[in-house]
């Protein structure tokens, strides 16, 4: 082989070696490449994740749980006009390609050389399908692997989901700003509208989104947005899906956007909201926040509306009596203040509340709204509260609210805060829940996670104890001094809250007035244990030690533990669970969760004229109907006699029972009417007193009286009813009820024995004379229950 030959074989063994290594090059990459390639058959049965959508008991959206705030809507569901402006704006050649538009493939890749060399970003160029693999199957890492990945899976795609499958999971899957994810998400976040509500510039503005929700902003950027939008609209019309007219009067348009995403428009219910979506979280798990779940609450908004207002008003008042505590800043006026003013906000729930500034402080007082520049006087008599206080000077900082008459309210966050929860005494239902003054400002539910003592509030457990155990309406106990030792050798001696002691009186009148002396009397009579037991299967308190400090209310109990308690005394003597979720169904109407666990037979098959079928209520029963009828008669003489008149103006049936702990730290009411029972509690989170007088009667009463004033507007006034087995009889004046056998013979009734009457006495019954001496609680609980 002479050397021209050898040189040429040389040389191509060369070119054959480099290409053969090449190859393997190539084919090494490729399989790295490849070799975590997801399956496209995945997308078949693929449904992204959807937020789960809470409804109260009317059909009223109250709130959503998702990671991405999600709406899925099926594709024979979205308008045509929305899902061609996407076509128009992103992919028109759509339902023409394979899955990769060579055309636009190679424009891109063209560009793609320059963004290269120049250190940009890599450029699309990619159709609707190969988005839909990127953003379900692919990171979004912009490298030339990725895309080849994409592109694969585009073609697989094609051969594997139909046109519309594909269009409707990019649809759904797309990520369009404003915290929403997908079309239906968008629709509300944007404009608060189904997508079927949509007008034609509003698909548009939707459908220029893609391209960077931010680089879009409809009020940062609201020209680039509506540039955008029109262009679309334009390309609607050059591909015939609208007319040039139509285009045009929807390019004339104003773009209006909420200011920020917000789905449910009703706003008062952000504390049952945030317990429903605790419980949730504990029921279905982390599905709840993916699952798409349809979930109808026991909540009423408009008692809940009233809930707000009510305990919002009442704590307002509290607030109000123990004075103004001074501005909440203090500023010098000159341009920027207002920067300043604007960072602390006053609660969301007051729309009306604006910051504000003092201007002039002398005789009149002058203020200037930050956000609007507005000025005005405070009203006068806001002055004087404002001068009795601490005071106003000029560059404080303070809340104003326009008054009717015109100037400005002076207004204050309370210090103070609380809790009301309200629920249908038959089935546990939950129909408001307010777990404090503010849910901007505090999240912490008060209702459900506040631990304090229920003062006097307790006290119908320890009566409705001692009537199942032998004591009647008719039993007589003294209210007189009592000292009692404890294992440690103090002694305790309860009071009464105004130092008095009445001696011999009918039990109801130990409710009525809440005697604690009394109180005490009865439950070392009963038995500790008895009424720690009871408390307990009513689930007022998880465990409770058999000290009669107890009996008074020393132990702790939530709202809205002793809520449901106060529902046993007016439907029966059952214990309700209650609820704030009725039912969970999925995407396909199929029920995952129900509250009420009892069966219905015939109730699938539809009436027939046949008997209606007979359903058990629900709850074990906890004590005798005739002991719950007995309770709610004496608690019924607490708001027409006793220490809760003022609830009488309800002008109804009502019932219900103050409570006040020690050294005024905790102010409740418990109340119902035939159909709502309701718990009302006032104190600080710091569990410092309220005030000397700050009673249940007070702070508490009031808030309940303003609630179930609008709550029952539309009741009807109905009695509490009787169970038919109860025997009736008079006594001094009252009609009580009686179990058959211990009604008093006519000779009894009313009789009072001479010299000093035994604490357990009872006319024609023979009661228990001891009990096992309890150990008291300690100091800081001695004078628990005090009214």
């Amino acid at each position: 082989m002479n050397p021209p030959e050898r040189w040429v074989a040389v040389a191509g063994v060369t070119v054959l070696s480099a290409i053969a290594v090449a190859g393997l090059a190539i084919a090494i990459y490729a399989a790295w490449l490849f070799h975590d390639m997801p399956d496209a058959t995945d997308l078949v049965d693929y449904r992204p994740p959807t937020a789960t959508r809470a409804y109260a008991w009317d059909g009223t959206l109250i709130g959503e749980f998702s990671r991405e705030r999600r709406i899925f809507v099926p594709y024979d569901n979205i308008p045509p006009q929305l899902a061609q402006a996407f076509l128009a704006a992103e992919d028109h050649s759509f339902f023409q390609h394979g899955g990769v538009d060579a055309t636009g493939l190679v424009r891109a890749m063209g560009k793609n050389v320059l963004n290269a060399v120049r250190g940009k970003r890599l450029e699309g160029g990619s159709t609707i399908t190969q988005q839909v693999a990127k953003n379900v199957l692919l990171t979004s890492d912009a490298t030339v692997g990725r895309k080849l990945k994409e592109a694969i899976l585009a073609r697989r795609l094609e051969q594997t989901l139909n046109k519309e499958q594909i269009l409707e999971l990019y649809l759904n899957e797309i990520w369009l700003g404003y915290r929403s994810f997908g079309v239906g998400a968008a629709a509300y976040n944007y404009f608060g509208k189904s997508i079927s509500d949509l007008s034609l510039a509003e698909c548009a503005y939707l459908a220029a989104l893609p391209k960077g929700p931010d680089n879009y902003h409809p009020i940062r950027r609201k020209a680039q947005a509506i540039g955008r939008r029109n262009w679309i609209l334009g390309q609607m019309a050059e591909l015939g899906w609208v007319s040039k007219a139509e285009a045009e009067k929807a390019m004339k348009e104003d773009l209006k956007v909420q200011l920020a995403p917000s789905r449910a428009k009703y706003r008062d219910a952000d504390f049952f909201v945030e317990e429903v979506r605790r419980r949730g979280l504990a029921t279905l798990g982390p599905r709840l926040n993916e699952g798409g779940f349809y979930m109808r609450t026991t909540l009423d908004p408009a008692m809940q509306t009233a809930a707000r207002v009510a305990l919002m008003h009442g704590l307002e008042t509290y607030d109000r009596r123990h004075g103004w505590r001074g501005a909440w800043g203090r500023v010098t006026i000159q341009p920027g203040w207002e920067a300043m003013a604007k960072k602390v906000q006053g609660p969301s729930e007051r729309r009306a509340w604006r910051a504000a500034v003092v201007t002039e402080a002398g005789g009149a007082v002058r203020i200037k709204v930050a956000e609007t520049g507005q000025t005005g006087a405070l009203v006068g008599e806001d002055v004087a509260w404002a001068k009795a206080g601490k005071g106003l000077n000029v560059g404080d900082l303070i809340f104003v609210e326009p008054a009717e008459t015109g100037g400005f309210h002076l207004r204050q966050v309370p210090a103070v805060n609380g809790a009301l929860v309200a629920m249908e005494p038959n089935s546990g239902r939950v129909l408001a829940m307010v777990g404090g003054y503010s849910f901007s400002l505090s999240s912490f539910n008060r209702a459900t996670q506040a631990m304090r003592q229920p003062g006097s509030a307790f006290k119908p457990i320890v009566y409705a104890t001692a009537l199942e155990n032998g004591y009647t309406p008719a039993s007589i106990v003294m209210d007189s001094p009592i000292t009692l030792k404890g294992n440690d050798g103090a002694d305790w001696s309860p009071e009464n809250y105004n130092k008095k002691f009445y001696g011999a009186l009918q039990l109801r009148k130990g409710l009525e007035l809440s005697r604690n002396a009394m109180t005490v009397r009865l439950a070392q009579g009963v038995g500790m244990q008895k009424i720690r037991d009871l408390a307990i299967r009513l689930g007022v308190v998880r465990d409770m030690q058999p000290v009669l400090a107890m009996a008074l209310g020393a132990g702790e109990t939530t709202p809205f533990k002793l809520t449901a308690a106060y529902a046993s005394f007016v439907n029966g003597g059952r214990k309700v669970e209650p609820h704030l979720i009725e039912v969970v169904q999925d995407g396909q109407g199929k029920t995952i969760f129900r509250a009420d666990k009892r069966d219905c037979p015939r109730c699938e098959t539809g009436f027939n004229g046949d008997e209606s079928p007979r359903i058990n209520p629900t709850g074990d029963q906890m004590f005798d109907p005739i002991t719950a009828y007995q309770i709610t008669s004496m608690l019924q003489g607490v708001v027409q006699r006793g220490t809760a008149t003022s609830v009488s103006v309800l002008g109804r049936p009502v019932g219900g029972k103050t409570g006040t702990t020690n050294e005024y730290r905790s102010a409740w009411f418990v109340g119902f009417t035939p159909q709502i029972v309701a718990g009302v509690f006032v104190g600080y989170d710091d569990n410092r007193s309220l005030g000397e007088g700050e009673t249940g009667t007070v702070d508490a009463a009031p808030i309940f009286t303003e609630f179930m004033q609008s709550a029952t507007k539309d009741l009807p006034k109905s009695d509490f009813k009787a169970p038919k087995n109860a025997k009736f009889a008079m006594v001094r004046g009252i009609r009580e009820a009686f179990r058959p056998g211990t009604e008093p013979k006519v000779a009894d009734i009313g009789l009072l024995p001479a010299g000093p009457v035994p604490y357990n006495f009872v006319p024609s019954a023979q009661l228990p004379t001891t009990a096992p001496m309890a150990t008291p609680a300690k100091k800081q609980d001695d004078m628990s229950g005090l009214y």
